[in-house]
């Protein structure tokens, strides 16, 4: 077995009184280690100091590059040693006893250090800095927004941010996990769709809305605090995946007890109109995805990150029936969602296309943020 080919260990060098999302940062890189399935003893190691916090992806990055050294103001953070000895000359250095040895390549953060991020198709500069009890908060806010992956809806991404990270940081303190999270924000969603089916809107927006954030606080407690799993993952998008056509089925029989309910036509065209786009539209990202070797459809290009922040999902769609309530026309805010998935499956459909046109044609289909 050649020194390529040994398992590489994961070493915390040091240690911080200082907790970050209610860790210490020894058992988070432990967990960030496990998660990339590194772990051992000996060398080749990963050399972690303590006296630091970086985003996840910057270990797996060094633990892919032999004899690289990632530093901060000079002061080095990871290292990828390839000896025993290198990692003894490293370890002395994170200590400040030591100048790092020749044989590294040294990596300096702030010169613009960046990495591939494979998912989206860009390079990117993940956080890393210092964690003093004065710089723990910002710190945190660091890890909580760049658990921010990808593009989103203009809710998440604009009005109830800086909520869910109080929120996640109040879960990472009393030690309820993403599970937990998950589960509350079920229940809610369980009793909003019974709501919504007795005509009680604003009592079902109300829990709508805490179950939308809590959406959001679970996923990135989960990063935040190195706690996602398998289980965890198909928990929270299974019911996100399932439960919007509930809620615009029962949002649509519930009118009745509003003295608004729709005639039969149109109640019919309304549900057909939004299942079938809801779920067609979904077909078509996966479509794309699989044309397109995992590429999302809305990163496409910069029309398709501005359309994702409205398309017809459930949180732009709730921002319409949330409109419709405060004018007292509830019908109308569902037959404006209907009308609205439609027009975005169209305009999915449509994309769809001009991708698969322009491959035909010989042009690369990347994304629009690796660009530049």
């Amino acid at each position: 077995m050649t020194n390529n080919e040994l398992p590489i260990a994961v070493e915390t060098v040091g240690a911080n009184p200082v907790r970050f999302w209610g860790l210490d940062t020894a058992e988070r890189v432990r967990r960030i280690a496990a998660k990339a399935g590194l772990g051992g003893s000996g060398a080749p190691v990963v050399l972690a100091d303590a006296g630091h916090v970086f985003d996840p992806a910057w270990l797996r990055h060094v633990a892919a590059q032999p004899g690289t050294v990632l530093t901060l103001a000079g002061r080095p953070v990871l290292a990828h040693a390839r000896t025993e000895r290198e990692a003894a000359d490293i370890r002395a250095a994170m200590r400040e006893t030591a100048p790092l040895p020749e044989t590294v390549t040294v990596t300096a953060y702030e010169d613009g250090a960046e990495i591939e991020n494979t998912t989206l198709r860009k390079r990117e500069r993940p956080f890393l800095l210092e964690l003093t009890p004065e710089t723990r908060r910002a710190a945190e806010r660091a890890s909580y927004y760049g658990a921010y992956k990808g593009v989103t809806d203009l809710l998440t991404k604009y009005l109830w941010p800086e909520l869910a990270l109080w929120l996640t940081r109040l879960a990472a303190r009393i030690g309820l996990s993403p599970n937990a999270v998950t589960a509350i924000g079920a229940a809610l969603c369980v009793a909003a769709t019974f709501a919504f089916a007795w005509g009680a809107y604003w009592t079902g927006m109300a829990m709508a809305l805490v179950f939308m954030v809590l959406d959001t606080v679970d996923g990135k407690l989960a990063r935040c605090t190195v706690t996602s799993s398998w289980w965890g993952n198909v928990f929270d998008h299974g019911i996100d995946l399932v439960h919007p056509p509930f809620w615009w089925w029962f949002w649509a029989t519930g009118l009745v007890h509003v003295g608004l309910g729709l005639s039969d036509t149109l109640f019919w065209w309304v549900q057909g109109t939004m299942i079938a786009g809801y779920v067609l539209q979904r077909a078509i990202e996966g479509a794309f995805m699989w044309q397109f070797g995992g590429m999302d459809a809305h990163v496409w290009r910069p029309f398709d990150s501005r359309f994702r922040l409205i398309t017809a999902r459930r949180n732009p769609n709730m921002l319409i029936l949330f409109v419709s309530l405060l004018f007292g026309r509830p019908d109308v805010g569902i037959v404006a969602v209907a009308v609205w998935t439609a027009a975005s499956f169209a305009v999915h459909l449509i994309r769809l296309g001009q991708a698969l046109q322009r491959r035909a044609r010989g042009q690369a289909i990347t994304s629009w943020l690796a660009q530049g």
